[in-house]
């Protein structure tokens, strides 16, 4: 059974207490919080050398019907409580990998680096696919995360996992294997432009027929930049393919 000290190891843990200035972490909190009113998304943030929450947004999609003040309380204890078991496995494991990936950079590429993940979020007897991105805030003196933020928005994948490390700037990602237990370089989603103007007309509820004659191309030629779209971004509907293209900040 998973313990809340399973989530933590070297890479992760700030042993040397940082410089706790109210007016920063005030300021920080009061930032993210603005942020959280003008999108859907759940925020929240993480004190590594507390291991506690620091703030949780009230977007109620990652509250499990608590109150953000509750799910503050429960910190790590809310992953436990609402994550199915064998799922809790899964994001240790990709928690021990990535943190040790991460240290695989210098602490100013680090401040360029996110990792997101899904997994599902079950309360009672409901459960919903989630996507789960963490990117640090602050960091110590020795380079470690103190602050992380974890952004929570609903998953376009029908499975958990599909564990992914970016680096700003870069074109290429990193995916984690489960089975090999590794890290492994992937090129990144390229979209041309038609595929991306499909996308951008499909979003905004224009049938196939309408796309055609605003983008002055057949009927034919949409439906294959939109196939092509769809086996770039492996997705089988054009729901799955906007949010995938949003998450890969591809618009």
């Amino acid at each position: 059974m998973t313990d809340i000290k399973d989530f933590f190891i070297a890479s992760n843990t700030v042993r040397n207490a940082p410089d706790y200035d109210s007016n920063v972490l005030s300021t920080l909190i009061h930032t993210v919080e603005s942020f959280a009113r003008v999108t859907y998304q759940s925020i929240y943030l993480i004190d590594y050398y507390k291991q506690e929450f620091l703030y949780v947004s009230d977007n109620p999609l990652f509250l499990c019907g608590h109150t953000a003040k509750e799910v503050k309380e429960l910190g790590y204890s809310f992953y436990l409580k609402y994550v199915p078991e064998d799922e809790q496995k899964m994001l240790v494991e990709l928690n021990r990998s990535g943190f040790k990936f991460f240290d695989t950079f210098d602490n100013v590429d680090k401040y360029q680096c996110s990792m997101s993940y899904h997994f599902h979020l079950k309360s009672g007897t409901k459960s919903k696919l989630i996507n789960h991105q963490l990117t640090p805030i602050l960091l110590t003196d020795e380079g470690k995360i103190w602050i992380g933020m974890c952004v929570v928005s609903l998953s376009s994948h029908k499975t958990v996992g599909h564990v992914e490390f970016h680096k700003k700037g870069l074109h290429n990602y990193w995916k984690y294997s489960f089975e090999g237990h590794r890290w492994k370089e992937c090129e990144g989603i390229s979209l041309k432009e038609e595929e991306l103007e499909v996308l951008r007309l499909s979003a905004a509820g224009l049938t196939m027929t309408e796309i055609a004659d605003r983008m002055c191309r057949s009927l034919d030629s949409i439906k294959t930049y939109k196939r092509h779209a769809f086996d770039k971004l492996g997705v089988a509907n054009i729901t799955e393919a906007i949010s995938r293209a949003t998450l890969n900040k591809l618009f």
